[in-house]
């Protein structure tokens, strides 16, 4: 598995000068914000929007990356930071701030959420230098390079991970990236694309991972069973030894990818990991799918899928390949809706359109590569879209109480910035408030249910926590505008639901 990849990198990025200012904030007729919406399992747990709604920050540096997350009003401010230029060791120095937590020698993405940073103009090369994402949420990465990330020798960064996520991270979208490396495990790299350590909800597309041992794993051991829901699509994993991907545990959609030239083994599903594995084409290859490397057991439905010039192991102990007469072994249910192309045009349409420079081309289902719509800079939200408006959610750092709660729940998960937590009122009714020490003036609310319990809530009422007055009342979760309050308190009153209403989070904006 840790062998020599036998062809190497050769790749050489022209790097123009830049003429903007360093770090400037770009105006919107200079701005190239990130193109299309997020797709696969990025879309559940609320979605995945990145910095939309933020300022746009250019950075040539990865000093000026750090500096845009740092100079934030807070950790979950959104931003839009645009990246030119080549980001090295060189020019990547710790930043410090009350809104970030950063590091020298990696791209550090930690205890934040709402970024997207985003290649634009001559393109982005993280040249031997990671991207690394711990406790964070809501974040995209687009159009971008990352190459010859090391663990070993020098320099090293993010483990030797290209792209690495663990701790808590939930809903990020890895679009139009090319992830690289130029060898194994003894030449010093590790994975191009891991998750660990509780990451849910990921989507990887549009990308060429290449010239590596490892392409990548979900779940760092046997043990590391709490990730999962990822989407891989429209993706070349070209020249690879194994793990295209590793899957320990969890749930992984597999579409549309082309696979050539992997050396020992493919898609690895073990320890329980279901992965539904459809018109994906695969080629010049051995052991493309199946339990590798271990007896616990992992399982696949397949579909569709072409299969040219593959060869295949005998099975037996640790070694469970799922041809040559590959059969599905159990089912797996997909949320969200997509268009898969036909196996038979994938080698064509990811070699149109994925890897950064490509122009952020997509497939539209029927072998046809196209140019997305722009993602709106101001999408008019809704009960199931409730995408805050621009400012600081005031609720972080506020206090919180209301009526009686259920139990094992919580007022402070209402702001605590993590969706995966909520308060739940005792029965169908009950109110849940927000409060500050002095006045405080409001004139947005976002209510947001969590994920297993979304459309519970069907009447509201919006309280002046200080006099009792409505504000106004409605129906449904999601962006709630009322005009501006002084006041110290605000509460929200159920006064109908089906199921169990669960509020993830109770956020209030000064509009």
């Amino acid at each position: 598995m840790g062998r020599p990849v036998a062809r190497r990198l050769q790749a050489a990025v022209a790097i123009l000068a830049l003429a903007a200012a360093t770090g400037a904030v770009l105006s919107a007729p200079e701005a190239a914000a990130a193109a299309g919406s997020a797709t696969g399992y990025a879309t559940q747990n609320g979605g995945t929007t990145g910095g939309a709604g933020g300022q746009t920050v250019l950075a040539t540096t990865g000093t000026q990356i750090h500096e845009a997350l740092c100079g934030r009003a807070d950790s979950g401010t959104p931003i839009v930071i645009e990246v030119e230029g080549t980001i090295n060791h060189g020019n990547t120095t710790k930043v410090s701030g009350d809104s970030c937590n950063t590091a020298a020698g990696v791209i550090e993405l930690k205890q934040i959420s709402n970024v997207t940073i985003v290649g634009v103009g001559s393109g982005a090369v993280f040249d031997q230098l990671g991207i690394h994402l711990r406790e964070a949420s809501n974040i995209i990465i687009q159009n971008v390079t990352v190459r010859n990330v090391k663990k070993s020798g020098s320099p090293t960064s993010n483990g030797g991970d290209a792209i690495g996520m663990e701790s808590g991270v939930r809903n990020v979208w890895v679009d139009h990236t090319t992830l690289e490396a130029s060898g194994g495990e003894s030449e010093g790299y590790d994975g191009l694309f891991d998750m660990k350590a509780n990451t849910q909800y990921v989507t990887l597309s549009y990308s060429i991972l290449r010239n590596s041992g490892r392409g990548g794993l979900v779940g760092s051991s046997e043990s590391d069973l709490s990730n999962g829901f990822i989407t891989y699509h429209h993706n070349l994993y070209e020249n690879i030894d194994s793990r295209a991907p590793l899957l320990r545990g969890g749930i992984a959609h597999i579409y549309n990818n082309h696979y050539v030239k992997l050396n020992e083994s493919g898609i690895n599903s073990r320890a329980g990991a279901r992965a539904k594995v459809e018109n994906n084409y695969f080629e010049d290859s051995k052991d493309v799918l199946g339990t590798f490397y271990t007896d616990e057991a992992g399982y696949w439905q397949v579909s569709g899928n072409t299969l040219d010039n593959i060869t295949w192991s005998s099975p037996g102990g640790t070694t469970n390949p799922a041809g040559p007469d590959m059969k599905s072994t159990t089912t797996v249910d997909i949320p969200y809706t997509y268009r898969a192309d036909t196996a038979g045009c994938v080698p064509d349409v990811v070699s149109r359109t994925a890897g950064a420079g490509k122009g952020l081309k997509v497939s539209d289902g029927n072998c046809t590569p196209q140019t997305p719509t722009p993602t709106p800079t101001d999408p008019t939200p809704g009960p199931t879209d409730p995408t805050p408006p621009i400012g600081t959610n005031l609720s972080i750092g506020a206090g919180s109480d209301g009526s009686s709660k259920a139990a094992g729940t919580s007022y402070g998960d209402l702001r605590d910035g993590n969706p995966n937590t909520y308060w739940s009122p005792a029965g169908p009714t009950g109110s849940a408030s927000i409060k500050w020490a002095s006045a405080t003036s409001v004139s947005t609310v976002v209510i947001r249910e969590a994920a297993d319990s979304t459309g519970a809530i069907k009447a509201w009422r919006l309280l002046n926590g200080d006099t009792g007055a409505e504000l106004t009342s409605g129906e449904g979760a999601g962006v709630i505008s009322f005009p501006r309050t002084s006041l110290r308190k605000i509460t929200f009153e159920i006064t109908g639901s089906t199921g169990t209403p669960r509020i993830a989070e109770f956020e209030t904006y000064a509009g």
